[in-house]
């Protein structure tokens, strides 16, 4: 389907053409249009299989796929699955409610997000976590253990989509709260890791102080890039062989800041970040 014909359908579904998100699948392949449409509230996607966008966007927001072969008719994405497509030529993902990133640029300030006293990945921590993860549009994104979700948010931000992994049914509704407020939309599993069940394979995770069995989980996800950040020396070394022994060469710094508070530094209490890079 050529750019003018893209841009009859997408009018013609009532959208416009300046709030959606093209994607050529053909080119960047299913997977990262496939993340698109998860990150983002509006996407047309070209040279796609209708029903395994369908069966990704499973356990995400509500979306809806519009056919272009049926009248631009819209189709549950659970029903997309089963549908048979006569060769659409592409597709229209759409949120139930759109949503828009919030200006500001990244590594934002602590108080931007809501959080209890402590638990938030502190903006020293995730200037470094986010270079070493490189959200962008088309990846995913785990943030395990993430607290009130501003490592996850902020990725979100950058426009990736984004898994968080959470057990406290209190820090969840923080980071929901925290996505709705900076204008992003992420899938929130409340749940330890193990418990989890099955999820999407990432193409980068975020781990928030978690220990040896949660980094030897994550190691065995598939992804390329892994960021450990912790405050606790005993478990440098447990994650780091985790992460060297799943193939993954693996590089670290310890964070300690002072921030200027009024006229005085006041010094952060330092945390260890490791990051693992393995090669596709």
């Amino acid at each position: 389907m050529d750019v003018v014909a893209l841009h009859r359908f997408v009018t013609g579904a009532g959208r416009s053409w300046a709030d959606v998100t093209a994607v050529d699948a053909a080119a960047v392949g299913e997977r990262h249009a496939l993340n698109v449409c998860r990150a983002r509230p509006a996407v047309v996607v070209s040279g796609a299989d209708p029903a395994a966008l369908g069966r990704g966007l499973a356990g995400w927001r509500p979306t809806s796929v519009v056919d272009p072969a049926a009248g631009a008719a819209t189709v549950d994405p659970a029903d997309a699955v089963v549908r048979r497509w006569e060769s659409p030529g592409a597709v229209l993902c759409l949120a139930e409610q759109d949503f828009a990133p919030a200006p500001g640029g990244w590594a934002l300030p602590d108080d931007e997000f809501a959080h209890r006293a402590g638990t938030v990945a502190a903006v020293e921590v995730r200037a470094l976590a986010l270079a070493r993860l490189a959200p962008r549009p088309g990846v995913l994104v785990w943030d395990v253990g993430a607290g009130p979700g501003a490592v996850g948010v902020e990725c979100a931000r950058l426009g990736a989509a984004v898994v968080v992994v959470e057990r406290d049914p209190v820090q969840c509704v923080r980071i929901i709260a925290n996505a709705s407020a900076h204008g992003v939309d992420v899938r929130v599993v409340e749940a330890e890791l193990g418990e989890a069940g099955e999820l999407p394979t990432p193409d980068a995770v975020f781990v928030g102080g978690g220990g040896p069995e949660v980094v030897r989980r994550v190691a065995r996800s598939g992804a390329r890039r892994v960021v450990v950040a912790t405050p606790r020396l005993d478990r440098v070394v447990p994650a780091r062989d985790a992460l060297a022994g799943a193939g993954y060469e693996v590089e670290g710094s310890q964070l300690s800041a002072a921030r200027l508070v009024g006229g005085s530094l006041l010094a952060t209490n330092p945390v260890t970040v490791l990051w693992g890079r393995k090669e596709p």
